[in-house]
């Protein structure tokens, strides 16, 4: 039996409507010719927290935006959008265990890019060697000014612990002497910050130094490192 189904505009009720391509995701779209409205022909029902959480998780696993897409049929806009919430952007500081006057800090930079390999941006951290959190990260170029970014974003009560780095001299102008030292990549002090950034390559293709993978802007290359710091 021949079901026949009469699209309205969802804006005005007209009938007055002609196909106009797809959207991200593949759904139709059309255009009214009386109100001038775009949309679906056909609106998805929206995603559960479960879902989404399900679909951020596997984000997270090293799938990129278009493999979400096929997997999950979720548009790459809204995927976006998703990542850009506060709810889902935390504050870094929220999620640390307090200090203890014995914690040692290990700091260090990891090359990165923005969009072409010629925009670097330099990923640095400060690791806490009992907890294996990273305590504070900034992006950005490779001079004094960003590794002084890096120790104001330090919480206060972990700024009186030790910490070693290598022998970048940004490091020896900002971190205080009395409690800073600078050593070799063969002294193993710094061993703990090197490891986490070889799983952050591992974990996001846009780290790794030969890839096809790659942030598009800032703000999405700092989401996706918060993200993973935190999770």
């Amino acid at each position: 039996i021949a079901k026949l189904v009469i699209y309205k505009c969802r804006n005005c009720d007209s009938q007055n409507i002609v196909k106009n391509g797809h959207n991200a995701s593949g759904s139709q779209q059309y255009w009214c010719k009386d109100c001038g409205k775009r949309g679906v022909l056909e609106p998805k029902r929206g995603y559960t927290e479960e879902e989404k959480e399900q679909i951020l998780s596997a984000y997270h696993e090293r799938s990129s935006m278009r493999g979400v897409q096929r997997t999950f049929g979720v548009s790459r806009p809204t995927l976006a959008s998703w990542l850009k919430k506060d709810e889902t952007n935390p504050k870094l500081e929220d999620t640390l265990l307090p200090a203890e006057p014995e914690d040692i800090l290990e700091a260090d930079e990891m090359w990165s890019f923005v969009y072409e390999r010629w925009n670097k941006r330099w990923v640095w951290t400060v690791l806490c060697r009992r907890t294996r959190q990273i305590v504070a990260f900034v992006i950005g170029d490779r001079s004094e000014a960003t590794c002084r970014k890096l120790w104001e974003q330090i919480p206060q009560e972990y700024k009186g612990c030790q910490s070693y780095s290598d022998f970048w001299e940004a490091y020896q102008l900002v971190f205080p002497q009395e409690t800073h030292e600078c050593v070799g990549k063969g002294s193993g002090q710094t061993n703990h910050m090197e490891r986490w950034y070889n799983t952050l390559r591992q974990s996001s293709a846009r780290f790794v130094r030969k890839t096809l993978s790659f942030s598009k802007s800032d703000t999405m290359h700092e989401i996706v490192t918060r993200l993973f710091i935190i999770r």
